[in-house]
């Protein structure tokens, strides 16, 4: 009934005769299935930033949150299984600067804005890839092509379209602490 477990172990091999079994028997496809209609259960991946590839402590923390979801789903909860991109700010920029060789403001200006701008992009998009197939082999359970990003308009307008709402209220002001 079992294998016995050999001295050395190739575990790459491992790992891909479980990725395929789970493929092959749709494993979780059907575990979806199962639960669809269940008690909902919302976990919101908090994205990584799609800058780099992955470090050892978003493999970590992206191993963590796959065994909660999978309690969760254990339990029957129906879930969306949605995973998100960081897109934005500091650390997409800084990568791409070092990229480009530039050291101040005026170096990105004189490059272009908008181009800069799709430069960091561009990055985000070729990173997603990279976490997206270094987190399936984590075995990390994800609806995998229904993604969010961060950058995305319907992200961004939902953002603005919520401070808006906060300043008509009188939530936003302008001043100091």
């Amino acid at each position: 009934m079992y294998e016995k477990v050999p001295k050395s172990l190739d575990l790459m091999a491992i790992e891909r005769r479980t990725l395929a079994l789970w493929e092959e028997t749709r494993a979780f496809e059907r575990l979806r299935e199962k639960n669809r209609g269940g008690p909902r259960w919302s976990f919101l991946d908090g994205p990584i930033t799609a800058n780099n590839p992955m470090g050892v402590h978003h493999a970590w923390g992206r191993t963590l949150k796959d065994i909660y979801q999978r309690y969760h789903a254990m339990l029957g909860h129906d879930q969306r299984w949605q995973n998100g991109f960081d897109c934005q700010g500091l650390w997409v920029e800084v990568e791409v600067e070092k990229e480009k060789g530039f050291s101040s403001k005026q170096d990105i200006e004189q490059y272009g804005v908008a181009r800069f701008v799709e430069d960091c992009k561009a990055r985000v998009r070729k990173y997603a890839a990279v976490q997206t197939e270094q987190s399936k082999r984590l075995g990390y359970w994800m609806d995998w092509g229904n993604d969010y990003y961060t950058m995305s308009d319907e992200n961004n307008y939902t953002i603005w379209h919520f401070l808006k709402r906060c300043h008509d209220r009188g939530y936003v002001y302008f001043g100091a602490d």
